[in-house]
């Protein structure tokens, strides 16, 4: 069990009637983020994340992996640091590199700060003894910082210089097989979407510097979104306007309902061909014992990216809103105020609750608000701001001799007086709900599908 007196979590205290000088536009979530201690500034596009977001981190990262293992990923973790010889091969190097950072050893050699690992990754199973096609297909894929000088770094997590980031690399032996790589994978980045229950578009996508000849793009639709979709209204479409010429209807339902959105890219697919195989000379051997260059894909999520973005589209500007499965804390539990007339019978209550809580939803879930020296009020008007999907307060009404009742309070500002295994049977309910969103029993709601322009493969 987790308590509240213990947390680290460095508000933001600003002097009354200080004047704050505003040097760059924020996002809901970054003010939220910010104000209430779980995120700080390190310095201009980099952040620190404190305990309590790290816990959010923490359980994307593991809902993340068991998605990419169920799609036949193995973990690997490769250096930060990538020669820039290698981006010279793929000629990358020669595009646009203003946004990368580039550092040099001791003796001179130069290395990118990744901000992905195509060629980090090709150039190791170049090296690597001869593959056979028995091997294949190999799904690979780490999760760690990626770096990019951003011009305008702006919104917090959203478009930061250090990132953290999935990145997953298919290698097949086929254009055809490396289309199931590419299907398998989609199927589970569609499921981890769904499972996080943000509304999210899927569309087709321009392949950029990153090459190949398929491309998806995931996106939460916000204000504060950098892409231009442009999206139906009567059936959900949607479509990248860099992909998407503006037609006059839709081209899914071929009504006249699309309007122009904005949209945070979360996930990012790409079907890359032999793109960095064949320079990187990354071959495996055929059936006839002839090498042949791998046919790759590569696989990107967002993971910062996808916390604060589903945090902005689920906020209220005054209270934070956490997708269920990534919550820091599944429940907060207040108990009376220290020197309260109920205090010592209302305590009765609550160490039954924090001992049958626990049990429900794990007591790695359940915080425990002991900061008795607080008033009630004060406590739940926190518990409320840090968005906590159930809040429960143990106060006065919990002994009344007639009917006793708990206060529950949900993240969206119901409120809810319940006896004691109402209050219990509530929990176990939300228990259950998580179990069924990590199995994949999702609700058939329209508005959590993905729509996608061109889905088929």
């Amino acid at each position: 069990m987790n308590k509240a007196s213990r947390l680290f979590c460095p508000a933001l205290i600003t002097p009354k009637n200080a004047v704050v000088k505003q040097t760059e536009q924020l996002s809901r979530s970054q003010k939220l983020l910010t104000d209430l201690g779980l995120i700080k500034s390190g310095s201009n596009g980099t952040y620190q994340v404190m305990p309590i977001a790290q816990r959010s981190v923490d359980k994307l990262i593991d809902l993340v992996q068991s998605n990419m293992q169920l799609a036949g990923g193995q973990k690997i973790s490769l250096p930060i640091l990538t020669p820039t010889a290698l981006w010279k091969k793929t000629g990358r190097l020669e595009g646009d590199i203003s946004e990368f950072y580039m550092v040099r050893d001791r003796s001179g050699k130069q290395f990118l700060m990744s901000p992905t690992h195509e060629e980090a990754i090709t150039a190791m199973l170049a090296t690597t003894s001869p593959i056979s096609y028995r091997q294949l297909p190999l799904r690979l894929y780490q999760i760690g910082p990626k770096f990019r000088d951003e011009l305008k770094s702006r919104f917090g997590l959203m478009r930061a210089k250090e990132f953290l980031m999935k990145d997953m690399y298919s290698f097949d032996v086929s254009e055809e097989t490396a289309r199931e790589s590419y299907s398998a994978v989609s199927e589970a980045y569609d499921r981890l979407f769904q499972q996080l229950e943000v509304p999210f578009v899927k569309v087709n996508a321009a392949t950029g510097m990153m090459g190949g000849s398929l491309s998806h793009e995931y996106h939460y639709v916000s204000t504060v979104g950098e892409d231009s979709l442009m999206q139906c209204s009567s059936c959900g479409f949607a479509g990248n306007s860099e992909v998407l010429t503006t037609p006059e209807k839709c081209p899914s339902c071929q009504s006249s309902s699309l309007n122009e959105v904005r949209g945070v890219e979360i996930a990012h697919t790409f079907l890359l061909g032999d793109k960095y195989s064949k320079p990187l000379g990354a071959t495996f051997l055929n059936t006839s014992g002839k090498p042949h260059p791998l046919i790759m894909g590569c696989y990107g999520i967002g993971i910062t990216r996808v916390i604060a973005a589903a945090l902005e589209v689920l906020s209220s500007e005054q209270e934070l809103q956490w997708p269920k499965l990534i919550a820091p804390f599944d429940v907060c539990l207040i108990g009376p105020k220290q020197g309260s007339k109920e205090q010592l019978s209302a305590e009765v209550v609550e160490n039954e609750l924090l001992h049958s809580v626990g049990q429900l939803c794990g007591p790695q879930d359940l915080l425990h608000d002991d900061r008795k020296d607080l008033t009630i009020g004060k406590r739940l008007l926190e518990a409320k701001r840090l968005g906590h999907p159930l809040t429960i307060v143990v106060g006065g009404k919990a002994i009344q001799q007639d009917s006793p009742k708990l206060e529950v309070h949900f993240n969206r500002g119901e409120k809810l007086e319940l006896d004691l295994s109402e209050t219990l049977k509530l929990v176990a309910e939300h228990s259950r709900h998580k179990k069924d969103l990590l199995v994949g029993h999702f609700k058939e709601d329209g508005a959590r599908k993905s729509q996608a322009i061109g889905h088929q493969l």
